[in-house]
Parts: C-alpha cells; structure tokens; sequence
C-alpha cells in the first residue's frame, strides 16, 4: 500500500548504481525506512538530491516492497541546520546511533520526537555534550533500554559522593573504588534531572553511557566513536 505525505528525515543516503540513492529514512508513523531513489542524478533533479541530504527535514511518498522501498516523491520541508566541526561530528554521531539501535518499518513515535529535537540543538547555543548525553538518556529510555538512571536496582537512592558503574541491565551498581569508567552518583543524579553537571561529571557521563551503548550495539561500536575521539584529541578542550 503506498504510503503518502509522511513526514520524515534523513540519515543517511549513499549512490546506488549510475543514477540512483539508497536512503535511510526515520518517519514519523512507520519508523526507520530505507528507500530506493531511482534517477536522481540528472541536472533537473537537483531539489530532489538536496531533499536527500542527511539531516534534511522531508515529506514523502514511497511503495512499500520488502527490505527496500521505492520512493515515488519527496520534498524538503525547511532547511537542514548548517553545522561544521563537532557539531557536525556530533550530527553524524545521531545519525548513526539512531540508525544501528533502531530496527526497520517498527514505529516508535518518541524517537522521531527525539531527533527533531537534538537536531534542533545541535543548530542551537546549548553546550554539545550535554545536548548528546541528553540525547543517549533519551533515546535508551525510547527504545526499553532505559535504567534507573539515579537509584539502585532495589529502589535505594544514590549518594552524589559515592561511586557507580552502569549496569546495561539492572543500572547503577555501588563501585568500591574509582574504577576507569565508574560515575558519581552526582552525575547520574544530575541526569536523571535533567539538570546539566559540571564539566568534569560530563566526561564522566560520557564514558558511563557509551558502556551501555556499546552493550546493544554489538562489538563493532560505532564508526563516529572513532571519529570522535580524533576530534577530541585535536581539540582537548571541547567533549562530544
């Protein structure tokens, strides 16, 4: 059954034979698509290859047909936020996140809320790392992996001095000493409320998440990671 004017975006597009796109949509109602967009080389057909940039807001119309769908049309609905540097990393760093977590044609409505509003972000003023471990928080609760993020398994309430470790399945474990990727309960605390912490607690953050992460992912990770940790390495004294 074709499926018309669904709002969608874009995270990923790569060529597909001499003329054509294979494209990786998040929409609205069906969830992670991935299309096939025929002919989109020729010099009247530029709208169309913009439209299909990731991080492009876009409205569609495609025919489902198994694993891939044929797109029939697709229009911009506003212009994709012009980032460069980390945030653009950042950006890339979404994209794939949201692509290796989220299975196919399964619709989950909080995630396309999600990424509307970190793609908004990453446009906007708010300090990058908080803007991606807000987003890690939120899409891990979307998708059933979501912890406890500031109390134990057994509903006991972390202390901000003490020391954790994130269990991808049963949350926050105490941690007798400071181990390499342990947090404080100040940290996690200041997540679970959604109250940014200091800067030093944010790396922490980070390190802590991406341990949760990379036990859904699988063991290739993520190809951004690497990317990432270039940046940081070159300019130490931002955080993705």
């Amino acid at each position: 059954m074709r499926i018309d004017a669904q709002p969608a975006f874009v995270l990923h597009a790569r060529p597909w034979r001499e003329t054509s796109l294979l494209v990786e949509l998040l929409t609205r109602d069906h969830g992670r698509v991935g299309v096939v967009a025929r002919g989109v080389t020729g010099a009247k057909r530029h709208l169309l290859r913009a439209a299909l940039q990731p991080l492009q807001s876009i409205r569609i119309d495609y025919l489902p047909r198994g694993e891939l769908a044929r797109l029939i049309q697709a229009e911009a609905i506003d212009a994709a936020p012009m980032l460069a540097g980390e945030a653009l990393m950042a950006a890339f760093y979404v994209n794939e996140l949201v692509l290796k977590l989220t299975p196919r044609n399964d619709a989950i409505a909080p995630v396309f809320d999600l990424y509307a509003r970190v793609r908004g972000d990453l446009a906007g003023n708010a300090p990058l790392a908080w803007t991606l471990r807000r987003f890690e928080r939120d899409l891990l609760d979307a998708l059933g992996y979501g912890l406890p993020w500031d109390s134990l398994a057994d509903d006991e309430a972390l202390e901000p001095e003490a020391r954790y470790r994130l269990d991808p399945e049963h949350g926050p474990v105490r941690e007798s000493r400071r181990g390499v990727d342990s947090v404080s309960g100040a940290a996690l605390i200041a997540l679970a409320a959604d109250q940014m912490p200091a800067t030093e607690l944010l790396m922490e953050l980070r390190a802590a998440l991406r341990g949760v992460l990379a036990s859904h992912l699988g063991p290739q990770g993520l190809r951004s990671w690497g990317l990432l940790g270039e940046l940081a390495r070159v300019r130490p004294r931002r955080q993705e």
